[in-house]
């Protein structure tokens, strides 16, 4: 692993929030491309994803993201899916939103990857309910299908959304939704 990159992933499990925030912005930038060293830093990732520390949670959530977006070849998001769509959930909201802002990403590498995805995000949607953060939730889902069909143009991912809208029973917040797909 580059020296860099390693003493970055290193960094944010430090209990400065100074460096936490350099290694995250490091790392956020390194990782929109392929890295070499991906899976010398996966499970260390994935560990931080249950990390007591929130902040330890999201950056290793957005961080795995791209990971698995562009330098996953064997998978293994497919195997560690269930603990990163657990962060979603996570009891800080703010950590759980970070997470669910960059899930998208993850439907960049592939069908596999986006069909699990697109299961992951349905469940969420329809298990929300009945929490306080509900709409923002949901607007988060919608949002990152709309960025991911942005890039990958799949109607399916369309469809899927809008019907999901279209179950909103408060209009406001239909409509609110329904805002994300129109035409930018």
């Amino acid at each position: 692993m580059e020296m860099t990159a390693l003493k970055q992933l290193a960094n944010i499990f430090s209990p400065d929030g100074d460096l936490q925030n350099t290694a995250y912005n490091a790392l956020m930038a390194e990782t929109k491309q392929p890295v070499p060293w991906a899976y010398e830093a996966w499970d260390r990732l994935v560990a931080g994803l249950s990390h007591r520390d929130n902040h330890v949670r999201a950056i290793s959530s957005q961080v795995l993201c791209n990971l698995a977006a562009k330098s996953d070849p064997e998978m293994r998001i497919l195997r560690d899916f269930p603990v990163l769509l657990q962060v979603t959930r996570d009891e800080r909201f703010v950590t759980a939103r970070h997470c669910m802002q960059s899930l998208w990403k993850i439907g960049l590498a592939g069908l596999p990857q986006r069909r699990m995805l697109l299961g992951g995000l349905e469940l969420r949607y329809n298990e929300c309910a009945a929490e306080k953060n509900c709409t923002l939730i949901r607007f988060d889902i919608l949002q990152g299908m709309r960025n991911l069909f942005d890039q990958v143009g799949e109607q399916d991912i369309r469809d899927k959304a809008l019907a999901w809208i279209s179950l909103e029973e408060d209009l406001k917040y239909r409509r609110k939704y329904a805002g994300v797909w129109r035409v930018h």
